[in-house]
């Protein structure tokens, strides 16, 4: 799968074990520190956005020897770098975008991240935001179907549009047939597939999937 692997400069200790995620065909993309952890992890950097207000100068006079594909914005800006590399990526027309180093930290970076997943509704990539414990995508009105995972136990469905209408869950332990929840709600907070694979569907607002391990 053509994939995208954005990795942001959010608390190391949050970060999955990147080299997890290396396949033929990914493409790496550091923003800020995140493209030092890309560079600490023995992985091919392809392109790097940022201030990289987040290093030292030591650490960024390195990366411009030994890099030439750094996009450098000023410090005072209207987006964030993420916000910047992820609208980078989605023009790409990839399958996968995958986002490291999007959670932990400052929460009003990791809101602002998951929010960034309202710009992809119109594209195509499926994204990811993924840490050592989460596993977040949005959804849009549809039937979709996941299989269980011995690592990513539980499944909750937050909705995050006034209204999530229609939901259904099956080959769950806690399912749904038609329900309506709100934003606010915790019902589909923290449920787990007994099957293999299960199926959920809903047809009307928008919704972010978490799988979480233990």
């Amino acid at each position: 799968m053509k994939t995208i692997a954005l990795v942001a400069g959010g608390p190391k200790e949050n970060l999955p074990v990147l080299t997890d995620y290396h396949h033929e065909g990914v493409i790496w993309v550091g923003i800020d520190r995140g493209t030092l952890y890309i560079q600490e992890s023995g992985l091919p950097l392809t392109f790097a956005f940022g201030d990289f207000d987040s290093i030292t100068n030591k650490e960024r006079n390195e990366l411009t020897k030994a890099f030439t594909n750094l996009s450098i914005f000023s410090a005072e800006k209207d987006k964030t770098d993420t916000e910047l590399a992820l609208e980078w990526a989605v023009q790409q027309s990839h399958e996968l975008i995958q986002i490291f180093g999007a959670t932990g930290g400052r929460i009003d970076h990791m809101l602002g991240n998951i929010q960034l997943l309202f710009k992809t509704i119109k594209y195509d990539s499926k994204i990811e935001i993924i840490d050592r414990q989460n596993h977040i995508t949005l959804f849009t009105p549809g039937t979709y179907t996941i299989k269980k995972h011995k690592e990513w136990k539980y499944i909750s469905f937050i909705p995050i549009s006034h209204e999530v209408k229609g939901i259904t869950l099956e080959g769950f332990k806690y399912p749904l047939n038609n329900c309506h929840i709100s934003i606010g709600s915790t019902l589909c907070i923290s449920n787990e597939l007994i099957h293999e694979q299960g199926t959920f569907s809903f047809h009307d607002g928008i919704i972010l999937m978490i799988r979480s391990r233990d």
